[in-house]
């Protein structure tokens, strides 16, 4: 509840605040009316979709992070971590100078053939190779990315720009596509939470407890790679999102993934309004650069942790 009521009003400050000041009265007559002011127009155009794709892409950031750290029993795991993220972005670059219309598949694509990698790599190790082995496959699909960047043409200024992440273009077009992803995610992943309580436990704990441990990380893998595809296709690289949010939400509902997916999704909803907020405050700077800023130090902290 408390989770819900900050993101309101973070919602809020983020819609009445800009280059404009607008007052919430205005806001709320703006939507219920057909005004053709320019304020109007920016609060129906610009800033209610960047809203809502700030919001529904921290939401699905942090649900598939704690998909990936459910099933890995890692707290290291995100999209990020895993190499995902970068599979995606190479995908999505490639798609880029193919054409428009192809980013979103390549993205996906670009996605499950990292994750399929990552596996192939830490497959030998178990677990606990997992993240040596996303830090391999980010190495050798950011070295793909440099090299598109390189061939791009009068292209390259557009790849380089999305590589960074920023929802400064956001539009009613995007949030229909962050809704669905959203729902990719956040119901296989409640469905599936009594599951993933299970498989966090350990090597073949699920097994033990009744799960067929293959189909749920087929279905939950699957469900991850798509939400982070479609993110990254339509806002660039946005890091360390899946990683931070996870452990607030258990911090804050304790470790049942079927609590933790619901308020996982608010806090990453809120957390990545208030980093568009400040990158926007900065002079639209790239988002990823804020997330990366506040998550990478988080990711060495658990890491110590970890080892410790």
């Amino acid at each position: 509840m408390l989770a819900a009521i900050i993101l309101i009003l973070i919602a809020l400050w983020r819609i009445t605040s800009g280059e404009w000041d607008i007052s919430f009265a205005d806001v709320i007559r703006f939507l219920l009316t057909d005004s053709n002011s320019a304020e109007a127009i920016v609060i129906r155009s610009v800033r209610l979709p960047r809203l809502l794709c700030s919001m529904g892409t921290g939401g699905i950031l942090s649900i598939s992070g704690v998909i990936l750290q459910g099933l890995l029993a890692n707290p290291l795991a995100e999209p990020y971590t895993l190499g995902i993220a970068s599979g995606a972005a190479f995908g999505a670059a490639v798609g880029i100078l193919g054409g428009t219309f192809m980013v979103m598949p390549c993205a996906f694509v670009g996605a499950l053939v990292s994750l399929l990698l990552t596996g192939s790599i830490a497959h030998q190790g178990g677990r606990d190779r997992i993240i040596l082995a996303g830090v391999i496959s980010n190495a050798v699909l950011s070295a793909g990315v440099t090299l598109l960047k390189a061939t791009a043409g009068d292209k390259l200024g557009a790849v380089v720009l999305w590589l960074m992440g920023s929802f400064s273009g956001a539009g009613w077009n995007d949030v229909w596509g962050v809704t669905l992803g959203a729902m990719a995610v956040i119901f296989p992943a409640y469905i599936f939470g009594n599951a993933l309580d299970a498989m966090s436990l350990g090597e073949d704990r699920g097994s033990v407890l009744g799960v067929n441990e293959n189909f749920v990380r087929c279905v939950l893998l699957v469900c991850a790679s798509t939400g982070t595809a479609l993110c990254v296709s339509s806002f660039g690289v946005i890091g360390f999102v899946g990683l931070l949010v996870p452990h607030i939400s258990r911090g804050l509902v304790g470790a049942s993934h079927r609590r933790s997916v619901v308020n996982a999704f608010v806090v990453g909803g809120g957390l990545m309004c208030l980093a568009d907020g400040a990158a926007q405050m900065l002079g639209e700077v790239p988002v990823g650069v804020i997330t990366a800023l506040t998550g990478g130090p988080f990711f060495c902290w658990v890491l110590t942790e970890k080892r410790g």
